[in-house]
């Protein structure tokens, strides 16, 4: 499964103001609303979804990376989108570190195949270190944009 499958292009986050696990949860899911990609009276409920699947173990999986998710009725398919947060937040991840890179994903419960691909995808590009390096120095969507493509086209190492 490639980025183009399931990142909304319109809900990226070049510079995301949070500054806690909370906030930034928030404003991506807020980033999916605003983009058409959630339906408006869904906010919370899935919010609070993400906000409960946190509470089984953080999805701060290391190296700066934390892949927020959940299931939730509201979607017909699945969305995500990625933010990029120059100062840092505190996520509780595994290794103790801030988090920079964030891929939230928000998923229809009866789609399993689809989450468990689209986490396997990440899960890939974010193991490769140029790949990693280049999207926490985008500034603009575009550049991210640019770099979810180039991943897709298996311009990187992994």
């Amino acid at each position: 499964m490639k980025f183009a499958n399931f990142i909304s292009r319109e809900a990226i986050r070049p510079s995301l103001d949070a500054t806690d696990k909370e906030g930034a949860i928030r404003e991506m899911v807020q980033s999916l609303l605003d983009a058409g990609r959630i339906a408006a009276g869904e906010y919370e409920a899935v919010v609070k979804m993400i906000l409960k699947r946190e509470e089984l173990g953080s999805t701060g999986i290391g190296r700066g990376v934390a892949v927020p998710h959940a299931k939730h009725p509201s979607v017909e398919q699945l969305v995500g989108t990625v933010a990029v947060s120059a100062a840092g937040v505190d996520f509780a991840s595994l290794d103790g570190e801030t988090v920079h890179l964030f891929f939230l994903l928000v998923s229809p419960p009866d789609r399993p195949g689809d989450h468990l691909r689209a986490l396997e995808n990440i899960s890939r590009q974010l193991r490769d270190d140029t790949f990693c390096r280049f999207l926490k120095q985008a500034k603009s969507r575009e550049d991210i944009e640019q770099l979810l493509d180039e991943a897709d086209n298996n311009q990187f190492g992994s």
